[in-house]
C-alpha cells in the first residue's frame, strides 16, 4: 500500500512538473490583431539546438551514425522519419491547438499567403525526453520558441515578439503503466515533442485572446 502511494504521489508531481511553463510579450504589442480572423504562419529551425548539441545537423548526424553501426540503413531511415516529424507532427500540432483556443476571439493560424499577419514561429532549443517513470524521476520532452509577429508586406519588420519556454507535453505518464512502456510507440520521440506543440499553440492562443480583449 505504501509503495502505491509513493508512486501515485510521483506521478502527482511529474504531472505538475510537466506543466510548467512561461510565456510573455518580450516586445511590441498584439493590438493590429484586432478585426483580423486570420494569420499566416511559417516555422524556422535553422538555429536550433537539440539536447546537448548545439545544432540540429550535429544532432542528426550523431543518430544516423550510431544506427549505422548497428545495423546499417536504420540511421538514414531514422533521420528521414526526424525530419518529416515537423511538418507531419509538429506544425498540425501547433495550429490545431492554437485554433481550438483562439476561437474564443476569432482567430485562425494556417499557410497563408493572403493573410495580412504572418507568425514567425523559431524553434531554439528542443528536447526529446526520456518516456520513462522510475520513483518519479523522468526527462520531460520540451521545446522553446520565439514567435515574432509580422506583416505580409513588411516581412523584414517585426511588430511583437513572444516567447514561449519549456513547453512540455500535457502528460509523460500517457503512454506507461506504472512506468512501463505499453507499446513501441513510447520510444517515438516525435509523439513527445508534438505534445510540446500542442502545449504551446494552446497558450499562445490564450495569451493573444488575453490580450486582444
Amino acid at each position: 500500500m505504501k509503495k502505491n502511494c509513493i508512486f501515485i504521489l510521483a506521478g502527482f508531481f511529474i504531472l505538475i512538473a510537466s506543466q510548467l511553463f512561461a510565456q510573455k510579450i518580450t516586445s511590441g504589442d498584439l493590438s493590429v490583431l484586432k478585426g483580423q480572423n486570420k494569420i499566416s504562419v511559417t516555422y524556422d529551425y535553422s538555429k536550433m539546438a537539440v539536447g546537448k548539441f548545439k545544432t540540429e545537423d550535429e544532432y542528426i548526424q550523431k543518430g544516423i551514425d550510431d544506427r549505422n553501426a548497428k545495423k546499417p540503413g536504420t540511421g538514414d531511415d531514422w533521420a528521414v522519419k526526424w525530419k518529416a516529424g515537423k511538418t507531419e507532427r509538429y506544425q498540425p500540432s501547433f495550429e490545431e491547438s492554437f485554433n481550438n483556443q483562439a476561437s474564443d476571439c476569432g482567430l485562425q493560424v494556417k499557410v497563408d499567403p493572403e493573410a495580412k499577419y504572418v507568425f514567425v514561429v523559431h524553434t531554439n532549443e528542443m528536447e526529446q525526453g526520456v518516456e520513462t517513470v522510475v520513483m518519479g524521476a523522468a526527462k520531460s520532452a520540451s521545446v522553446d520558441l520565439v514567435i515574432d509577429l509580422i506583416e505580409s508586406s513588411a516581412p523584414d519588420k517585426t511588430i511583437a515578439t513572444i516567447e514561449m519556454d519549456g513547453a512540455k507535453p500535457h502528460s509523460n505518464m500517457r503512454m506507461t503503466v506504472g512506468g512501463v512502456p505499453v507499446n513501441k510507440e513510447v520510444y517515438d520521440p516525435t509523439i513527445r515533442i508534438a505534445e510540446c506543440y500542442e502545449t504551446a499553440g494552446k497558450q499562445i492562443g490564450k495569451l493573444i485572446c488575453k490580450q486582444l480583449k
